[in-house]
């Protein structure tokens, strides 16, 4: 994708989602946001992170989708439950072509992450049974990960800061 410019080391605005979620989220996932900070990757996925000042937020970003996503009519297009307990879904990204990306919370501590997206065009979701590193790298190469970039990036991946 390039190299990082936005190189956030200050762990505060995490520690107040986890702490407003109930759950601490997974180190690939921070440490990606962290480099990168609010981006829109190949002019399709949307990465935020959640420092506060940030006009594109990860804590709004979340609350908005939970909202949304536990509505009734929503919440059946879903495999379980929206929200930071276990075995619940965060939602975390979103795609300009219609995905929202969401990580599936552990059942138990020494349990892994997993990502879960969830087709808006369609009652269909796809679980991933890998890290969000994983599934971030495999979308990158233009894998099949539900939400795929390989026609909208046919040299490299690349980003640009969310406006």
């Amino acid at each position: 994708m390039g190299e990082p410019r936005f190189i956030w080391s200050d762990p505060a605005p995490w520690i107040e989602l986890e702490q407003e979620f109930g759950t601490e989220f997974p180190a690939d996932f921070r440490e990606i946001a962290d480099a990168y900070g609010s981006i829109l990757i190949n002019n399709q996925l949307e990465l935020r992170h959640p420092a506060s000042h940030l006009l594109h937020d990860l804590g709004r970003f979340i609350r908005e989708n939970l909202e949304f996503w536990r509505e009734e009519g929503m919440a059946k297009y879903l495999p379980s439950r929206a929200g930071g307990g276990p075995g619940e879904l965060l939602p975390i990204m979103t795609a300009t072509t219609g995905e929202m990306v969401f990580l599936r919370v552990p059942d138990k501590p020494s349990s892994p992450w997993q990502v879960v997206v969830q087709e808006m065009d369609s009652p269909g979701w796809d679980l991933h049974e890998m890290t969000f590193g994983d599934w971030f790298l495999a979308y990158l190469r233009g894998e099949d990960v539900t939400v795929c970039s390989s026609d909208l990036a046919p040299d490299r991946p690349f980003y640009e800061p969310l406006p």
